[in-house]
């Protein structure tokens, strides 16, 4: 089960998609808007995240490029949701692109993939080679009381 972060100002879009989504055994984190969205992000973050482009206070494409300008969050799988074409101002900050009414057999299978995806890339921190070999190696050991 992952975690997926659902922006829409609709709600009726929100909660279509977060059926689906919570349908095929994800956890749902819902937000109205971008500025709703990073507040979220700031108390967990998500496996991915699913956007609406046209929303009030602050749009999917400016959202996108926030999580990518975040070191913490720049690796999220993002898809953006839109009923315009994609935008075409400067290189994209998704991972994938659905125009609405989106086909929730396409979109649920690109959900899962980027949620495996993800879950490949996810690699344990490797241990230091010798014990000096770590973040501490720095530290004058006579600092220590």
């Amino acid at each position: 089960m992952s975690t997926v972060l659902l922006v829409d100002d609709d709600s009726d879009n929100r909660w279509a998609l977060q059926l689906a989504l919570e349908g095929n055994g994800h956890r749902v984190v819902l937000a109205r808007n971008g500025l709703d969205a990073l507040k979220k992000l700031a108390r967990g973050i998500p496996r991915l995240i699913i956007t609406d482009w046209e929303m009030p206070e602050m749009d999917g494409a400016e959202l996108c490029r926030h999580v990518r300008c975040n070191p913490a969050l720049a690796h999220l799988p993002i898809i953006l949701l839109s009923a315009m074409p994609e935008p075409g101002h400067g290189p994209p900050c998704w991972s994938a692109v659905f125009r609405k009414p989106a086909d929730l057999s396409v979109l649920m299978q690109t959900v899962d993939a980027l949620a495996a995806e993800r879950l490949v890339g996810a690699v344990a921190p490797l241990a230091p080679e010798s014990p000096m070999a770590s973040r501490w190696q720095a530290v004058n050991p006579r600092c220590w009381p």
